[in-house]
């Protein structure tokens, strides 16, 4: 398995889907929830039967609905396809019970429409519009962006606008991150080397970032809380943090993995908490507090302190908090594809490896305790 996501609407539950990479049987997505009291993980089946899922998203709006990218030959070629499916009414919601008898629950997806793609080449991810209502996805096919609305409660995708990356060689994007800024009319991109941002409404580009690792860009986030800042990772071992006003310098990177990092995650409320996953079969939690939206600590009321210790506390927040690793965790044994905060627990994260394997973990108690103490 190689891809991995939170279910995005569903803010109740704690909920991941995992897509399998199957030569031999039909492949699945695995949906799974993680009853967080009594410390259960409970799995139910959806069949995939049209090929290997390299790529998985949710809707924002609609907990049914989501997108994969997978592979399929064809004359026998590989063609990586898209595709927006919705799951069975009865497994949208995350705080079902899991049925006793594994083998009863296997479904299959249904279609709602395919991402025509057989002008723009093999699709690499799709992106869902990440404050919209499920209808304006983009997808990255070779080296062509393309924008879709979704119409007639998703089972028709048009084409509303794309653009085409010009230049030397095989282009091709690898990732790609729709803002949550900008009242979302942004996207970042990674091809080859190189970061680029773009605006969605004229399809323009508006920054570029050359050689932004030393090999290639594996994965991009956008920092939810600090509106132009972007994490990268790549294949030269790095995590990197750019401001996107000024990109000839990385604001800070992490050289903390020994291979390639494959994933690189913000968490959605204390944007200092960072999460990597590299094919050195571990997934690093990191304290990037200096470049966070909070980074002299948080707000003190006033009235909480005495003269004195009102004194000692202006002196303490002058200077920025130290950035540190946090946790390395080394529960993998194979190469670590993904790694995802949970969209309805702050505190907790899933990772994925090659091998098949869920690990779900959470923050340290102490380090929680001292981002809200």
């Amino acid at each position: 398995a190689r891809t991995l996501t939170p279910q995005m609407a569903e803010t109740d539950a704690i909920r991941f889907l995992v897509g399998t990479q199957s030569l031999r049987y039909d492949n699945q997505i695995h949906i799974i929830d993680f009853d967080d009291e009594n410390n259960i993980i409970n799995k139910n089946v959806l069949l995939h039967q049209v090929g290997e899922i390299w790529h998985l998203s949710t809707s924002p709006a609609d907990k049914g609905v989501l997108a994969t990218c997978y592979n399929k030959i064809s004359d026998n070629k590989v063609i990586t396809y898209a595709a927006v499916w919705r799951m069975p009414k009865e497994l949208e919601s995350g705080s079902h019970e899991s049925p006793d008898d594994p083998s009863s629950s296997t479904q299959a997806l249904e279609l709602l429409c395919h991402l025509d793609n057989t002008a723009h080449g093999n699709m690499a991810c799709v992106m869902w519009e990440p404050m919209g209502d499920g209808k304006k996805i983009i997808s990255l096919a070779d080296n062509n962006i393309l924008l879709w609305d979704l119409q007639e409660s998703s089972t028709k995708a048009v084409l509303s606008s794309s653009t085409t990356l010009e230049g030397k060689g095989q282009l091709k994007f690898t990732s790609g991150r729709w803002s949550p800024h900008h009242n979302c009319t942004q996207i970042a991109t990674a091809n080859d080397t190189v970061i680029r941002g773009w605006d969605t409404r004229t399809m323009r580009q508006i920054y570029c970032i050359e050689n932004a690792h030393g090999q290639l860009v594996r994965d991009l986030d956008f920092n939810p809380n600090k509106q132009y800042y972007l994490a990268s990772c790549g294949d030269d071992f790095k995590a990197k943090f750019w401001d996107t006003r000024n990109v000839t310098e990385p604001v800070k990177s992490l050289d903390e993995h020994l291979h390639w990092v494959w994933s690189v995650r913000y968490n959605h409320s204390h944007d200092q908490l960072i999460l990597t996953a590299s094919s050195d079969s571990r997934v690093i939690l990191s304290n990037m507090v200096s470049i966070s939206s909070e980074p002299f600590g948080h707000m003190v009321d006033d009235d909480e302190l005495s003269d004195q210790e009102d004194h000692q506390q202006e002196e303490k927040s002058k200077e920025p908090l130290q950035d540190s690793v946090i946790a390395t965790y080394e529960e993998h044994e194979d190469s670590v594809y993904a790694v995802e905060w949970s969209s309805a627990d702050p505190w907790l994260f899933a990772s994925l490896s090659y091998d098949g394997r869920l690990v779900i973990n959470r923050v340290p108690r102490a380090l929680k305790y001292h981002i809200l103490l």
